[in-house]
C-alpha cells in the first residue's frame, strides 16, 4: 500500500482528495491536515509514503512544508507531490528546487493525480503536462552554463539519450518504451547519471540538463 498524507486548508478539497486515492486499492490515506504546520509534524511522525501538499496553507506555505520535508539538508526525505490552483513559474521552480517529486494543477483530474502518487512512490516524478517542458526549459534560467559543475564522469551516449528523454518530462516507462530500453536499464542509467552529475532525484537531472545545454 502507498501510504498518502494530504495536507489542504480547503475540506471540501481534502474530502474529495480522500473519496478519489481511497477507492485505489493500492493507495491509503494515512491523514489529512488543514495547515502547513500540522503537516509536518503529521508527516514526520508518520512517515508517509507520498505528502500531498498544497500551496497556500496557514502557518506554513507548502513550498516551505516541502523543504523541511523533502529538502536537500533533509538527511531522509520524503517524497512531496504539490497540487495547486495557481499555474506560476516561481511556485514550480520553488517547489521541485525544494525537493518535490511531482508539481500538479488541481484541474488535472484524478487519473494523473493518482498517478502523480504512484510516480512519486517508485522514484518517478510528474509534472501535470502543459507545464512541464516550458518549466524545465526555463528551471534556474538565471545559472550561466559556466556556473553548472560538469559531471564527475562522462556520460555515455546511452545515459544522454535517456536524460534527454527525462528533460522532455518522460516517465520512465515512457523512456523505456521510446528507447527500446526495460524498466531497470532506465532506472539503471538514471541512478548512474544522478551520482554522476550530483542530482537527487530525475527533476534535478533533467533541471541539469536544460541548464547545462545537453537540451535546448
Amino acid at each position: 500500500m502507498i501510504r498518502v498524507l494530504i495536507a489542504d486548508d480547503q475540506e471540501m478539497v481534502r474530502m474529495g482528495f480522500r473519496m478519489i486515492l481511497d477507492a485505489q486499492e493500492d493507495i491509503e490515506v494515512v491523514a489529512d491536515v488543514a495547515d502547513g504546520v500540522s503537516a509536518v509534524s503529521r508527516a514526520r511522525e508518520l512517515r508517509p509514503d507520498v505528502c500531498l501538499l498544497d500551496i497556500r496553507m496557514p502557518g506554513l506555505d507548502g513550498l516551505e512544508v516541502t523543504r523541511q520535508l523533502a529538502g536537500p539538508d533533509v538527511t531522509d526525505p520524503l517524497k512531496v507531490v504539490v497540487v495547486t490552483t495557481f499555474d506560476l513559474d516561481e511556485y514550480v521552480h520553488t517547489a521541485l528546487r525544494n525537493g518535490a517529486s511531482g508539481f500538479l494543477l488541481k484541474d488535472a483530474g484524478p487519473a494523473l493525480l493518482i498517478e502523480a502518487i504512484r510516480a512519486a512512490e517508485r522514484g518517478d516524478a510528474l509534472v501535470s503536462p502543459q507545464i512541464t517542458v516550458r518549466l524545465l526549459k526555463h528551471f534556474d534560467g538565471g545559472t550561466k552554463r559556466r556556473d553548472i559543475a560538469p559531471p564527475s564522469e562522462p556520460l555515455t551516449t546511452r545515459e544522454l539519450d535517456v536524460v534527454k528523454a527525462a528533460a522532455r518530462g518522460l516517465t520512465n516507462t515512457e523512456i523505456g518504451a521510446e528507447l527500446y530500453l526495460s524498466l531497470s536499464t532506465v532506472k539503471t542509467h538514471l541512478a548512474s547519471v544522478q551520482g554522476k552529475v550530483g542530482a537527487r532525484n530525475r527533476v534535478e537531472i533533467a533541471a541539469w540538463a536544460w541548464r547545462s545545454g545537453v537540451v535546448d
